[in-house]
């Protein structure tokens, strides 16, 4: 896109250059999408983004997630600036931790107590070493091609990664039953526990929500060998349901790893576990100069009232409904084949016959190009800042994406 060039986002891409290796690292770097997203940004609000060169886009990625309420959330900025003014980073925790763990033991049906940290990886690998921990065991399933954090245990890349790190995890396929059987089969009397994302939202795959009777085998499983069953809530924790995704399921987990939204962009995460898990969560050392940070647990506490007054999850549900139905409208009316998937809450648009995501790159940079922030590949996110009149201008940009894939 033309207004990158000669930019401000350019000129910090080369000044990164020389500091950064390869200028940016991991989920965020824009050089894995199409040419014309901007690398910096300078400041959010609501349901949008401003980047450093000062073009304003609606935003469909909230952060890869984060950002549940939409950027600058008064009631959460509000409560965070009280408790940064009484502190932040102590020699122990503020009273906000105690509250803050109450009100997710008052909220969740599946949580008897509750521990902090700052990311998901730390989420997940908490409830993963807290699982071998209560049951002396050493073998996790984790699902085929499932995200769960960015160290070695769980990692998608294998830079830097050995077998050992590794050496006991069992594979088993999201929502197959007979490969969830095997996997227990493999595991035998080591199992310590099987990890399963709330749904499956695999990078470019059509994304799948969990069937009852995969929840329900997943369940019985774990009952059956006295192994920890995780859930890994880090995306969709509190978009889907204020009591846990699988609540509608009526499958409750004994592990739950939460971040991104229950802080509404301030870094926090938890786990929330069962009863049988205390004596184990008590013995077990995992720490962090910051997962004590009071400004954001203060801002977690906000953010989950808001959720809890609003029903967040059912406003994030109609709002996705809205947009899923005009989307697909607007591919009929082209004649493109387009495919969508998962939860409302949590867009995925992907197209038929895309291969090397040319479809995908036009329609998004097109999107783009008219204001609209949109991922070709990755889940995108809705917040409680979009509205109905925002959905609309989606669909509006989203005509001028249909267009640029017809001309392919």
């Amino acid at each position: 896109m033309d207004h990158l060039i000669n930019s401000e986002d350019t000129a910090l891409r080369q000044r990164a250059l020389r500091v950064v290796p390869s200028g940016m690292w991991g989920h965020l770097h824009a050089a894995k999408l199409p040419e014309g997203y901007p690398q910096f940004f300078a400041r959010g609000e609501g349901a949008h983004l401003w980047d450093v060169d000062g073009h304003r886009y609606l935003d469909f990625m909230c952060s890869w997630g984060p950002n549940l309420l939409g950027h600058q959330n008064q009631e959460v900025e509000e409560a965070a600036e009280r408790q940064r003014r009484m502190g932040d980073c102590l020699n122990g925790p503020a009273p906000v931790m105690v509250e803050l763990a109450e009100r997710l033991v008052e909220t969740l049906p599946a949580a008897a107590w509750a521990m902090f940290q700052k990311n998901g990886t730390d989420a997940t690998t908490t409830c993963a070493t807290l699982a071998r921990a209560a049951t002396g065991r050493r073998k996790l399933l984790v699902a085929r091609g499932a995200y769960h954090g960015a160290v070695p245990w769980c990692s998608p890349s294998l830079v830097g990664v050995t077998s050992e790190d590794r050496a006991h995890l069992v594979h088993y396929r999201f929502n197959d039953l007979d490969s969830l059987a095997q996997a227990v089969a493999e595991a035998g009397d080591d199992l310590a526990g099987i990890i399963a994302s709330a749904f499956r939202h695999d990078l470019a795959q059509d994304q799948e929500l969990p069937s009852p009777a995969f929840a329900r085998a997943v369940r019985d499983a774990c009952d059956a060998k006295g192994a920890a069953l995780i859930l890994d809530e880090v995306r969709a924790g509190f978009r889907l349901h204020a009591g846990g995704s699988w609540e509608t399921l009526g499958v409750r987990p004994d592990l739950s790893a939460w971040s991104k939204a229950i802080g509404n962009g301030y870094p926090i995460s938890a786990v929330t576990g069962a009863e049988w898990l205390r004596e184990a969560a008590s013995r077990l050392f995992v720490t962090g100069s910051f997962w004590c940070g009071a400004v954001p647990m203060a801002a977690a506490l906000a953010t989950l009232g808001v959720v809890l007054r609003d029903d967040v999850p059912g406003q994030l549900a109609r709002l996705g409904q809205r947009l899923r139905d005009g989307l697909a409208a607007g591919a009929q009316r082209h004649g493109i084949a387009l495919r969508q998937s998962g939860p409302p809450q949590m867009p995925l648009v992907l197209f038929d016959d895309d291969i090397g995501s040319r479809k995908g790159d036009a329609f998004c940079v097109a999107m783009l190009a008219h204001g609209v922030y949109f991922h070709p590949r990755h889940n995108m996110f809705l917040s409680a800042a979009h509205t109905e009149a925002d959905i609309d201008t989606a669909l509006a940009a989203a005509e001028h994406g249909f267009a640029a894939v017809a001309s392919l």
